[in-house]
């Protein structure tokens, strides 16, 4: 942080008045549950966005992306309709849901750094959406529980980008704890608790390096089937209003009223559902071995029921399987490529990843990117 301010005051010629950073985060267990009102297994990163600014007068903004060293201006009167592909569109979308509140950002000038991957499925977006909120409440004195900072971040998203998309992402940057996984309600919109990694095991992040862009891909068709589902089954099960209210046994049984595609959807979302649940007992018991077999069950699920899955995906998960220290591996995220999360020892986390790397190489010829990441605090903000 201490280099973006000096950053932003040698940009600028003065220093910027407040600064904000936000986690990326993984999502360990839960796949597409969170708009489906279910449970979700997931934490907060150390990668983080970092977020300087300083109030100015007018209505022109102006923001620098230290990352690449690109620069974004625009006038607050001029931010009603999104950029096509632009990342300043995070920024602005969280000023018009603020807008939306009857909450007030004035002009600024702002600067931005990131150790967050981008389009790797640890939520860049999300991080830079809680970033400059959080930012925005020092700078403006704005007044939000944390909850709703999350929901903030999820409008963003639903309403300017189009992507309808759920809580997950916001809610695990914001309400992270170290060394701990987040045990997430989507119904109550609420951290039920947070349940401890024990002591000695990493997580490495393979990155595919598909790339997937949400919003283009069959994100939104996948929340239709999720939708229709619920709806038949309601029929059946008067107290059904999410996917989240079905048991296994119920869903089994009502299988003839379902599409088979409704049913193969629905059976990875109340799976998945399932599995959090466990892996908390699992995690509870110390039990790192069933733990890690959860992630492999999950994205079995992914790869036949919800078939958001790739073939490069799946061979950095068979990978895993037979590379010494491999504990489980699943997709994580949205799919559609991006990356697996990887349960290994920690001791021989390095030798690990180079492993699966190599191995990957051979069968695909492309170089993937790991990264060892160590589980971070949640977002916070401050006034310089």
């Amino acid at each position: 942080m201490q280099k973006l301010i000096q950053d932003f005051t040698g940009l600028y010629g003065s220093a910027p008045t407040v600064a904000a950073r936000a986690p990326g985060r993984l999502e360990i267990l839960g796949n597409h549950t969170d708009y489906n009102q279910g449970f979700v297994l997931s934490c907060a990163v150390e990668q983080d966005t970092r977020f300087a600014l300083r109030p100015v007068s007018g209505k022109h903004c102006r923001i620098k992306d230290f990352r690449d060293g690109s620069t974004r201006e625009f006038d607050l009167d001029d931010i009603a309709t999104a950029t096509p592909k632009d990342w300043s569109n995070y920024i602005k979308g969280v000023i018009v849901e603020l807008e939306k509140r009857g909450l007030r950002v004035g002009a600024f000038d702002a600067a931005m750094e990131s150790s967050v991957p981008l389009s790797a499925g640890m939520s860049s977006s999300a991080a830079l959406e809680t970033a400059a909120g959080f930012a925005f409440r020092e700078a403006f004195g704005i007044k939000l529980a944390d909850a709703d900072w999350a929901r903030v971040g999820q409008g963003v998203e639903n309403n300017y980008m189009g992507l309808k998309s759920g809580l997950l992402d916001q809610f695990s940057s914001i309400f992270g704890k170290k060394d701990s996984m987040i045990l997430s309600d989507f119904r109550s919109v609420e951290v039920l608790r947070t349940v401890p990694l024990p002591h000695g095991y990493s997580i490495v992040v393979i990155n595919s390096m598909a790339k997937h862009n949400l919003v283009d891909s069959e994100y939104n068709v996948r929340r239709q089937d999720c939708e229709s589902a619920a709806e038949k089954l309601a029929q059946i099960y008067p107290d059904v209003k999410t996917l989240r209210d079905v048991s296994l046994e119920q869903l089994e049984a009502a299988r003839p009223a379902l599409a088979e595609r409704e049913f193969r959807r629905a059976l990875h979302v109340v799976g998945e559902c399932t599995r959090v649940l466990e892996a908390v007992r699992l995690l509870e018991k110390n039990d790192i071995e069933g733990f890690g077999r959860l992630w492999f069950e999950s994205h079995e699920s992914s790869r036949i029921n919800f078939e958001n899955s790739t073939p490069e995906l799946d061979y950095l998960v068979e990978l895993a399987k037979s590379v010494p220290g491999g504990l489980g591996a699943r997709l994580s995220g949205g799919g559609f490529g991006g990356i697996t999360i990887h349960l290994v020892k920690s001791e021989g986390a390095e030798e690990y990843a180079r492993r699966v790397q190599a191995g990957y190489k051979t069968r695909t010829g492309i170089n993937a990117e790991y990264i060892i990441c160590a589980i971070g605090d949640g977002a916070t903000s401050q006034k310089l």
